[in-house]
């Protein structure tokens, strides 16, 4: 039995986890036994982050991953993503990496910044 709190919603539920019988008791809604077994059993983030940028009006560009990636994962995406140096202009949405590291996630920007 394992306890964790679940991050789905405010309401932060604590979730007794059992991986033997594959049940989970504390969660108010449906969402928390999926999060429960799916943090316990493949845990997935999603990755927030910034990267260079040249000719903009600040000098980081927020990225994040277009889905969840596995949280062992991250720490190489990290790695991946402190070597890219783009160049303004960027749109939200702009694909820096697609499928990044065989995870199926794409990193995407999430600002606008034109060239100045």
């Amino acid at each position: 039995m394992k306890n964790i709190i679940c991050t789905l919603c405010p309401k932060g539920c604590h979730l007794s986890v059992d991986l033997e019988n594959m049940t989970v008791s504390g969660n108010n809604c449906p969402r928390g036994v999926k999060y429960g077994i799916s943090e316990l059993t493949a845990p997935m983030r999603t990755l927030t982050s910034t990267v260079k940028i040249d000719g903009a009006i600040c000098r980081r560009c927020p990225v994040r991953s277009s889905a969840d990636v596995p949280r062992e994962s991250v720490a190489e995406i990290m790695k991946l993503l402190d070597t890219v140096q783009l160049t303004a202009p960027v749109s939200l949405g702009d694909v820096i990496f697609e499928n990044v590291l065989g995870t199926g996630a794409d990193i995407i920007v999430t600002r606008n910044l034109k060239a100045i």
